[in-house]
């Protein structure tokens, strides 16, 4: 079973994200387990403040490091086996297909969900394993950009998806585009399907399909495209 541990300062984000999400299968499934761990928890603070001001100035706020030491640590002890912990950042690796795969293979995760101008460096020093970017633009949480991080993974945990077949079938598993999808009707306001994909020829089909996903991704991703070609060299 993998073990998912997400710190963050307003756990009911995560719980609604994690109700609404497919990970549900896994928890039901027993493949998976998440905590999610409320860092308010390990405050000395009376009010249970986890940030302050940076030192040398600036605006904004940090997240501070004992609290998200003691949570850490906390996760570690839980975990019967050593955990990866990953930070989203705007500094990291950007998120795509090979890192999520890799990550599906973990059997413990821990996600740190950063707020404010971000969290104090020591943390990332001390314990951070990776730091992931989602992209190169900034939204107001970490927990958004750590369920992105998470969706991309446990959805290629063997018996999480129905069909495991359809995952790896997606846009990136072979650095293609995929290709376009149609269904009923098989016409509609002068749009037809390809006769290809109703012809039952299965061999067409599949070849149609591989001449698409050049296709798209030569013209909507040409830098998709480029890695594409320097890994068939």
């Amino acid at each position: 079973m993998m073990n998912i541990y997400f710190i963050t300062p307003f756990p009911e984000l995560v719980e609604t994200l994690i109700r609404n999400n497919i990970s549900n299968q896994g928890i039901k499934k027993n493949l998976v387990n998440i905590e999610i761990i409320n860092l308010r928890d390990f405050s000395n603070n009376k009010h249970k403040q986890i940030d302050d001001e940076p030192y040398g100035g600036g605006s904004g706020m940090v997240m501070m490091c004992e609290p998200l030491f003691k949570a850490i640590e906390h996760c570690i002890d839980k975990s019967s086996h050593k955990p990866k912990i990953i930070f989203p950042s705007p500094k990291g690796k950007i998120l795509n297909h090979s890192i999520s795969e890799s990550l599906s293979k973990e059997n413990s995760l821990i996600f740190i969900c950063g707020h404010y101008k971000g969290i104090d460096q020591r943390v990332i020093d001390k314990y951070v394993d990776s730091e992931i970017s989602i992209g190169d633009y900034i939204i107001s949480n970490g927990e958004l950009s750590s369920m992105i991080v998470f969706d991309s993974i446990i959805r290629l945990v063997p018996g999480v998806l129905n069909d495991l077949n359809s995952a790896m079938t997606d846009s990136f598993v072979d650095d293609l585009l995929d290709a376009p999808y149609f269904t009923r009707p098989n016409e509609i306001d002068g749009l037809k399907v390809p006769d290809v994909l109703l012809s039952g020829n299965h061999k067409s089909i599949e070849d149609w399909k591989n001449d698409k996903k050049i296709e798209d991704t030569k013209s909507k991703r040409p830098d998709l495209w480029k890695k594409y070609k320097e890994k068939k060299k």
